[in-house]
């Protein structure tokens, strides 16, 4: 955060009510006057986790997702 003003928080849980979803509200709170884009989340779709392997690909977080969210706040 010091470094490059940007956060991205990153978990398994769900996107929406997960544990990452307070870590991001309290970088956005406390620290917004030195963010220059706003933080990014990467996390699990918000439904229950599938136990087939294609399924549980699909819902949690893949390398992707992380490579997507990277680039989105690298071009702000």
């Amino acid at each position: 955060m010091k470094k490059t003003h940007r956060v991205i928080v990153a978990h398994e849980d769900t996107l929406s009510w997960g544990y990452g979803s307070e870590i991001a509200a309290r970088i956005a709170d406390e620290l917004f006057f030195h963010l220059d884009a706003p933080v990014r989340r990467v996390a699990a779709k918000d439904t229950w986790v599938a136990y087939y392997p294609a399924l549980e690909d699909e819902i949690l977080p893949q390398p992707k997702d992380f490579l997507e969210a990277y680039r989105k706040l690298a071009a702000v």
